[in-house]
């Protein structure tokens, strides 16, 4: 995590908190010449809407004029994370047992870097996914350190 995404994160999560909403994730990239602070949000057991999106850029706005974190010109965007949010967090992952999600591996694990399917168990070192391959269901033990990305999985 670069050190402006550390700055700003810190700065901004009280402030989403007290509105009543979830950092869920926040980015700062560079997208052709200019860059971008995205900044997902979500609301528990609600979702959000387009007029909240609009009032907490509007409220970042000011904060992030006041404390002036990042030099450069930028825009900011202020989102949900979709129905596809990425887990980072622990509580994301707790929050997912009994859930479809979608992991990504450093490396193969019984030689797929790729599943998606249930998680199911959830411990400090590991998750369990529980898969189809092919007609059979299958369940598989992850190291977490082995993971490079976990998303919810939508499945139509």
């Amino acid at each position: 995590m670069s050190k402006i995404v550390e700055q700003v994160e810190t700065m901004i999560e009280p402030h989403i908190k007290s509105l009543g909403f979830e950092l869920v994730d926040l980015e700062y990239v560079k997208e052709g010449k200019d860059w971008f602070l995205r900044v997902f949000v979500d609301k528990p057991e609600k979702g959000i809407d387009l007029n909240d999106c609009t009032m907490i850029a509007e409220s970042l706005s000011e904060l992030l004029d006041q404390e002036d974190p990042i030099q450069e010109a930028y825009y900011l965007d202020v989102s949900s994370p979709g129905a596809e949010r990425p887990l980072k967090k622990e509580k994301d992952f707790e929050d997912s047992v009994d859930d479809i999600i979608y992991v990504k591996l450093y490396e193969p694990i019984g030689g797929e870097k790729e599943y998606t399917g249930i998680l199911t168990e959830l411990s400090a070192d590991f998750l369990t996914i529980q898969y189809k391959d092919k007609t059979r269901t299958k369940s598989i033990e992850i190291p977490r350190n082995k993971i490079a990305k976990a998303r919810k999985a939508v499945i139509l």
